[in-house]
């Protein structure tokens, strides 16, 4: 087959379940989490046994599919790899792995404890725990996605070059993503605890990014 066509493919692909993952990443973030806030608890368990796994079912396997769809265009590209799609990949790479290795496993927890109160039985006490693992991986996805889709635009329509010559810049860009990461998993909310926060702290992420691949 035509090596072009598989990267339109590919490409095409990750375009399709790029929408779908970030789509409901913003419908979690900025929607479900604050009818919670105002929800019964009645409502909110049955919404956690009935709505919650239908969504994450597609959360998760949209996630899935733009990271290998992802994947077969690095893949493709090779040496040809700019200092924009390292910064976008290597953000992407690390909310995929957020999905599969934290929100997932920690919401399935969550799940078969409503599901548990609906059938008249106790909660998990597991799933105190879970509950705030689940929801800061969930929010540091949400401030990673917004440079993230900077830069998988800026890669071709206002690239900052190749890697060779900007190596401190990546260093600095990765040492940021590392710290911000390491909080997802052991950290706090901070101010991603609002709508408002999370989102004036990814523009601000993707200027601090920015800054850094543009100067250094």
């Amino acid at each position: 087959m035509d090596i072009a066509l598989i990267d339109y493919l590919a490409r095409w692909g990750h375009f399709l379940f790029g929408i779908t993952w970030i789509g409901l990443l913003y419908y979690f973030n900025f929607v479900q989490t604050e009818y919670f806030k105002e929800a019964d608890g009645d409502a909110r368990t049955d919404a956690f046994s009935k709505l919650v796994p239908r969504a994450l079912w597609w959360f998760r396997w949209g996630a899935m599919f733009t990271f290998l769809t992802g994947l077969i265009m690095l893949g493709i590209r090779g040496a040809g790899l700019t200092l924009d799609i390292s910064v976008g990949a290597v953000l992407g790479t690390l909310m995929f792995l957020n999905v599969w290795l934290i929100i997932w496993p920690n919401q399935k927890i969550v799940i078969a404890s409503n599901q548990q109160v609906k059938a008249g039985g106790e909660a998990l006490p597991a799933a105190a725990g879970a509950a705030p693992k689940a929801g800061l991986a969930s929010r540091t996805n949400t401030l990673f996605s917004i440079p993230m889709l900077f830069f998988m635009g800026s890669s071709a329509h206002y690239s900052h070059g190749g890697l060779d010559g900007n190596t401190t810049a990546l260093i600095v860009s990765l040492v940021i993503i590392a710290v911000l990461e390491l909080n997802a998993i052991v950290g706090k909310q901070g101010p991603m605890t609002t709508v408002k926060g999370v989102i004036a702290s990814g523009f601000a992420l993707t200027a601090v990014l920015w800054g850094v691949v543009a100067l250094l």
